[in-house]
């Protein structure tokens, strides 16, 4: 199969260094606006396989020149690009998976396109990162094993092992992301309602082992395409992973407004965004730069079994690879959005149109194909 990767950044060069070890894999393209960008990756990731392109994926004409050489698009630019890429690539006849972005309903714009992408034959799974993404395909899975599911739990963080102050956090993604996660409201299901509540809220502790008592709480969305895909669940929750203190911390800056995007301020007659200030101060305190991560995932599913009741516990702890010195987020992300990619490509996954994660990806052959990569998901069931 021929891939193509959209994006060099972090995960579009891991996912790529993931394809090209594949023997099902011909051919890799990576292309990103800056075309040194792709060419770097080229020369880091050493393959026969591999060529670097120039695309602006603001221009639908270069977009759709680029996607048509490929099977499959793997999109690893940042999720406002999601629902371009994927209109260019079911109009080019061509499968595509992307990394998410449930922020500002993008991958529900992306699931508007079912009817078409069913029409073109063509296969979209959005939402494939770790937190929407592992955590969907492992709630699917869990589902699937019950006669009726009732209860989704969902706990993930990226943290670095030996923390520092003043936030013990250093950012494995997009630092506004992590800001549009803590401001915006999160979606629950709590006694079979549908409700918003306050994200950095509802904080509790959790532990794995070597680590705890570390602390979760809510931040938005995480739950995803869930309550879309299981509307007759009784209670839906995520929350996300930090060191004890954080969600305090953060809420006192998101208190002050320095997190919020449509928010300015008036200095020396001119419009500043505070949130654009923060950003630049954050940037060297939680920069990762050298230092080791580590990726906490645990999904509870719980329902009901030939009339007693289950639960579903799956957990993972994945390190940094120091060899080739790729985060234990990278890793996760991409081998997550590789795995998939390929599975539309050899024909594991068939159904067409456009489906999220926890709906069409096969949760064992999944698990089974991360074990290769060394990132174990263990299951526990509880009867």
């Amino acid at each position: 199969m021929k891939v193509g990767v959209l994006g060099a950044g972090l995960m579009g060069r891991e996912a790529t260094r993931d394809l090209i070890l594949s023997k099902e894999v011909t051919s890799v393209g990576i292309a990103d606006i800056d075309k040194m960008r792709a060419e770097q990756v080229c020369q880091q990731l050493q393959s026969h396989k591999l060529s670097a392109y120039q695309v602006d994926a603001n221009n639908c004409d270069e977009l759709a020149a680029f996607i048509r050489n490929y099977d499959v698009v793997i999109n690893a630019l940042f999720y406002s690009f999601n629902e371009i890429v994927a209109k260019t690539a079911i109009e080019s006849g061509v499968h595509c998976v992307d990394l998410g972005g449930h922020i500002g309903h993008i991958t529900d714009q992306v699931l508007k396109l079912h009817e078409k992408a069913h029409q073109r034959g063509v296969t979209v799974i959005p939402d494939l990162g770790v937190a929407p993404g592992m955590i969907n395909i492992l709630a699917g899975y869990g589902v699937s094993k019950l006669d009726k599911a009732e209860s989704i739990k969902m706990y993930v963080g990226g943290i670095p092992v030996q923390p520092e102050a003043p936030l013990e956090y250093n950012h494995v993604f997009s630092m506004e992301g992590v800001f549009d996660h803590y401001t915006d409201p999160s979606f629950i299901i709590r006694e079979g309602i549908k409700q918003e509540i306050p994200s950095l809220s509802e904080i509790e502790p959790i532990y794995f082992e070597k680590f705890g008592p570390l602390e979760a709480f809510h931040t938005s969305g995480g739950t995803s395409t869930l309550s879309l895909s299981y509307p007759f669940l009784k209670e839906l929750e995520y929350k996300t992973i930090r060191y004890p203190g954080h969600a305090e911390k953060f809420k006192l800056l998101v208190d002050l407004n320095l997190t919020r995007n449509d928010y300015e301020v008036e200095i020396g007659g001119r419009k500043v965004k505070p949130r654009e200030v923060f950003l630049k101060v954050l940037d060297p305190i939680v920069a990762l730069k050298d230092k080791d991560d580590v990726v906490h995932l645990r999904v509870i599913v719980s329902g009901w079994k030939n009339g007693k009741k289950e639960t579903h516990v799956y957990e993972m702890s994945t390190y940094k690879d120091r060899k080739n010195n790729v985060t234990a987020m990278a890793r996760s992300t991409a081998y997550t959005i590789s795995v998939v990619a390929q599975m539309i490509g050899n024909g594991k996954i068939k159904q067409k149109g456009v489906y999220p994660p926890e709906l069409i990806v096969p949760g064992q052959e999944y698990i089974k194909q991360m074990s290769k990569r060394e990132i174990h998901i263990k299951e526990k069931i509880e009867r």
